[in-house]
């Protein structure tokens, strides 16, 4: 039975595809930590007894791509057996375009967990947020399925209904939710003027593009009439992406030094990622934004500008995904997502399941301007006032908005660019 049971895991390529990874190999696996015996053999038992006696027939091969599932499936909420249709997503996805309701997702004692909705997408236009627990999906209760069978379901074509039942902190009873399935095309990197002389920069997502896209947000702000007296980058609600992207961002804000480094078991699981000389924003303030849907690659970022003193973290606590996933193929088509690292900070703090923590905590609110008529009386309004005299000044007067700004995190972060760009223009005291 263990001959016959080896014999079809190798013609079915997947013993040798798990063994001939470039993280490691057969020969580099001490004898203490090979597999022992006996419990290859009660694999193996438990294998046959399937085959023999489940009530439904099931071939072999599902049988094995099961067990691989379940495997890869209980070691963290971030490892996962690929099936081609999966590994094909997830390379879409990367790439900025592919099909869904626009979320990123993980498990969580049997249900899926959503780290963010991603912007512009069918899930964040139907009020999904960071943190909620995915209960069902139509009429289809999630505990018990693996996320590869979840991800299956939340697939569609365009424009088809999907119905989600989500638990939600601080809410009595489940949300019913409907989302219409889109093509989602997600934008990494967008800019825009906030007032004269004070910039923001949003990444969506880490894609292979961000890097380039970041530097060119920054170089098109510069080229506005007035020089950039501050930048905001938001990172709020980025569930990360590819690691070399979040690097390449923290490049061209930092005058060198070290970003970011990983450790693993295996050999090339251990790097270092550091910025090279020359920064694109030399003694311009920096403001991130941050809140629990900022992951991974967002927190690389954050995490790297805090330890380096170079900007100021704003917002709330982020989700606290350290780990690095390495995807790996096999010969058919298929691959595993692996995590195969933990990453640290330049100082050595590790984020895993504890996030960054802002400098300063702002909490998302909604803004309601109060009434002019209750802003009481002025010196200007008594009669007899006196006038401004001969010399009159403009230095106090606000600059004209470019845009209506009504997030309050936002708002709070270009009130502090405006107070250290007028410290910043202070004479030294004597």
């Amino acid at each position: 039975m263990m001959k016959r049971l080896t014999r079809f895991l190798a013609h079915s390529g997947l013993l040798l595809s798990l063994l001939s990874t470039p993280l490691a190999n057969a020969d580099s696996i001490p004898d203490e930590a090979r597999l022992p015996l006996e419990e290859l053999q009660l694999f193996a038992q438990v294998f046959e007894q399937i085959r023999a006696a489940y009530v439904e027939q099931v071939d072999d091969k599902t049988l094995i791509e099961n067990a691989i599932v379940g495997l890869l499936g209980e070691l963290d909420p971030h490892s996962a057996f690929l099936k081609e249709d999966s590994y094909k997503d997830l390379q879409e996805h990367t790439s900025g375009e592919f099909g869904g309701i626009g979320i990123e997702v993980g498990m969580e004692d049997g249900f899926i967990k959503i780290i963010s909705p991603i912007d512009n997408t069918p899930a964040s236009r139907a009020g999904i947020e960071s943190g909620d627990l995915i209960i069902k999906l139509d009429n289809h209760a999630v505990q018990g399925m693996n996320l590869e069978e979840a991800l299956k379901m939340m697939r569609g074509e365009k424009g088809t209904p999907l119905t989600l039942t989500i638990a939600r902190e601080n809410k009595a009873t489940p949300l019913i939710i409907t989302v219409i399935r889109d093509i989602i095309k997600t934008a990494s990197v967008r800019h825009q003027t906030l007032e004269e002389g004070f910039g923001y920069i949003r990444i969506a997502q880490f894609q292979a593009n961000t890097g380039e896209e970041f530097r060119r947000s920054i170089q098109s702000l510069q080229r506005d009439k007035s020089p950039l007296k501050g930048l905001v980058l938001d990172l709020r609600n980025n569930p990360g992406g590819l690691l070399p992207a979040s690097v390449e961002v923290v490049d061209a804000l930092l005058d060198g030094g070290l970003v970011v480094y990983t450790e693993g078991r295996a050999p090339a699981a251990n790097t270092r990622f550091s910025a090279q000389a020359g920064e694109l924003l030399k003694d311009t303030p920096l403001v991130i934004l941050i809140n629990a849907g900022s992951a991974s690659a967002s927190e690389i970022v954050a995490g790297a500008i805090q330890d380096h003193r170079r900007g100021v973290i704003m917002g709330t606590s982020s989700f606290g995904k350290g780990s690095v996933q390495n995807i790996l193929p096999l010969s058919d088509g298929r691959a595993i997502k692996l995590t195969t690292a933990r990453y640290f900070t330049p100082n050595g703090r590790s984020i895993q399941a504890e996030g960054i923590h802002p400098d300063i905590v702002v909490e998302q609110a909604e803004i309601h301007r109060q009434n002019k008529q209750l802003s009481g009386i002025k010196e200007a309004d008594l009669s007899r006032h006196l006038s401004q005299g001969t010399t009159s000044t403009t230095a106090g007067s606000p600059t004209k908005a470019q845009v209506t700004i009504k997030d309050y995190q936002l708002i709070e972060a270009l009130n502090l660019l405006k107070g250290l760009a007028i410290l910043s223009k202070l004479p030294p005291v004597n």
